[in-house]
């Protein structure tokens, strides 16, 4: 069920909240099991988190772990392009040289998927498999903040991809790097101001006293 995906990343659930799945069957005009399905595969991209005997919710994320994702991201990403550099082929470096969709509301999906797909077959690029598989990974957990960059974002990673690509196809490690670098942290400083700013409610921090978790207020 590709629309409770894009749901729930469009904000429509709100982080923590419980999924009702009789409502859902009955909107997507479906049986209980297909429902329960879907919801099990959103779990493995840590959109949803499953409770025993509890239910299904909305996954939960500090701000702290959100930081945390960025930075794993940024490792994975910058291990994969060093090494990309020195093994990618012509092949796939005109893979990657792809026309954009552009930042239209309706094609958000397929600037995801489209956007998803250009990071990891640079980590495919550099010959290692399981590099791939956890990047793909992190971009999913990443997916639902990804949108708060898709609608306050402007033609800036169109021209980091072209960065990205001609370094590559220069063979320019250095370069392609800083590239890579410029296009992550420009990311995070996107999500994270838009989440202080318009999400904060919904947010939570830990208390560094007492290791609880607190409401973040903004």
């Amino acid at each position: 069920m590709p629309e409770l995906r894009r749901t729930i990343i469009r904000g429509y659930f709100k982080p923590g909240e419980k999924i009702d799945i009789l409502k859902l069957a009955e909107h997507y005009k479906s049986s209980i099991t297909p429902v329960r399905d879907a919801l099990r595969m959103l779990s493995q991209e840590g959109l949803v988190t499953i409770k025993p005997r509890s239910g299904y919710f909305v996954s939960q994320i500090t701000v702290r772990q959100l930081c945390d994702l960025f930075e794993v991201r940024e490792i994975l990403e910058a291990a994969a392009i060093q090494r990309a550099a020195k093994r990618i082929t012509l092949e796939q470096i005109e893979q990657l040289n792809h026309d954009y969709t552009g930042y239209v509301d309706e094609f958000y999906d397929r600037y995801i998927d489209e956007n998803r797909r250009f990071h990891c077959l640079i980590a495919k690029a550099s010959g290692n498999q399981e590099l791939e598989q956890m990047l793909g990974r992190v971009h999913d957990q990443l997916a639902r903040f990804i949108f708060l960059v898709f609608l306050h974002t402007d033609k800036t990673q169109e021209q980091t991809h072209a960065r990205i690509i001609e370094a590559l196809r220069e063979r320019d490690a250095e370069t392609a790097l800083e590239a890579m670098l410029d296009e992550i942290r420009n990311t995070r400083d996107v999500v994270l101001a838009q989440v202080m700013e318009k999400q904060g409610a919904f947010w939570q921090i830990r208390d560094l006293e007492t290791g609880k978790r607190q409401t973040l207020e903004v």
